[in-house]
Formats: C-alpha cells, structure tokens, sequence
C-alpha cells in the first residue's frame, strides 16, 4: 500500500495521544482482572514466587492488542487516494 501525503502512517496512528490513552485504559483494567486470576497469591498481598516479566506481560498483550485495534479503526476511517 503506498500512503499519500494526506494518509497518517502506521507509527502516525500508533502514537495518537486518544489509541494511547485507550489501550492504556484497557490494559489497566485487563491486566488487573487477568493478574488476580493467573495469580490468586495476590488476593492475599503474598508477592512470594511472583514472576514479575509474566505480571508485566500480563498487562502489555491487552495494551498491544487494544493500540492496533484502534490504528486498524483508525486507518478504515481515513479515505484512500
């Protein structure tokens, strides 16, 4: 696909300060529920055998998930040249 002068990029897209906003949301509120599920330790405040890279993995697939179903959105909404 050959972008125009007038069509946002991907990185454009990506960086929009609202599909940022929103993924962020989404992963905060995702990434809790899916935390206190995966680790039920957490409902007692017990950070013992926590693997911290899976709490922080936990929380960015949502927020990659949430960006590129915006930027998706996004692109079907700007014309084509």
């Amino acid at each position: 696909m050959v972008h125009s002068k007038n069509q946002p990029t991907f990185f454009d897209l990506a960086t929009k300060k609202d599909s940022v906003t929103r993924a962020l949301r989404v992963a905060i509120l995702v990434g809790i529920i899916l935390n206190l599920i995966n680790n039920p330790e957490l409902f007692k405040l017990s950070f013992d055998g926590l693997n911290i890279y899976r709490v922080l993995l936990t929380f960015l697939v949502p927020f990659c998930v949430s960006l590129y179903s915006s930027i998706l959105a996004n692109q079907k909404k700007c014309p084509e040249n």
